[in-house]
């Protein structure tokens, strides 16, 4: 039973390469977006708001997609393989790490939507209501980081007879 049950843990795989699937797509298609965009200001002279906002929005769909490779690799790092071969930033220990990480990406998506919709000219009266709500998003997002967060610092654990045991 109890090697059943370890096995389980390996139906992580398939959520994990779905969303490491789907964080390549989205980062395709943001990087054909700026191509594009490029190709809009440069041949066809497109206005600085309207370049600026589709970057953005392309921009948005990358990071977008790191989100969704954050989640894969963490998925699969916890679950499956710990010893898989990511940057040491990628590593994800514990849920607490996968969390932080993907608290940092979500703010960093949020302070892109916001910046989009203030240089779009035709959503400049959404300015204030969108910054108001990205503002109460992040600082709830922050509050729920520092409510959760486990203590770094472990105190030295006690043996059973009441020893010490190092803590190196």
């Amino acid at each position: 039973m109890r090697r059943i049950l370890g096995a389980t843990r390996f139906v992580v795989v398939l959520p994990a390469i779905a969303a490491i699937i789907g964080a390549i797509l989205l980062m395709l298609q943001g990087s054909v977006a700026v191509v594009l965009a490029v190709v809009d200001t440069v041949w066809f002279g497109a206005e600085l708001k309207t370049t600026t906002v589709d970057v953005l929005t392309a921009v948005d769909a990358i990071l977008l997609g790191t989100v969704l490779l954050v989640i894969g690799y963490g998925l699969y790092e916890l679950f499956v393989d710990a010893e898989i071969a990511v940057p040491s930033w990628l590593r994800v220990n514990d849920l607490d790490d996968l969390k932080s990480k993907l608290i940092g990406v979500v703010v960093a998506i949020i302070a892109v939507v916001f910046v989009g919709i203030l240089v779009d000219a035709n959503r400049a009266a959404d300015v204030l209501s969108y910054g108001v709500g990205a503002g109460a998003l992040v600082a709830g997002l922050a509050l729920f980081s520092f409510a959760t967060r486990k203590d770094r610092a472990k105190p030295a654990q006690k043996a059973s007879d009441g020893e010490s045991r190092p803590t190196d």
